[in-house]
């Protein structure tokens, strides 16, 4: 999963270095938008501004982390 999304990001937004422990300092807000909106496309998920925050934007692994939880409790 984990690949899968950087992979997908680093398409989308190839300037964004993943792999920074401070990747939410590194985004403007088009950059939130564009990981948000791609993330929502591609794993059918809803995400929306309240998702946008610092914890969930902070790496690579807590994005992961927050599209699971999306999928999890995604209604069937």
């Amino acid at each position: 999963m984990k690949e899968k999304i950087r992979h997908l990001l680093e398409d989308t937004l190839p300037l964004v270095d993943f792999d920074s422990e401070y990747l939410f300092s590194e985004l403007d807000s088009l950059g939130v938008t564009t990981i948000l909106m791609t993330l929502a496309d591609e794993f059918h998920v809803e995400l929306d501004a309240t998702d946008a925050t610092p914890r969930n934007l902070k790496s690579l692994d807590s994005i992961v982390a927050m599209v699971e939880r999306k999928l999890e409790n995604r209604p069937q």
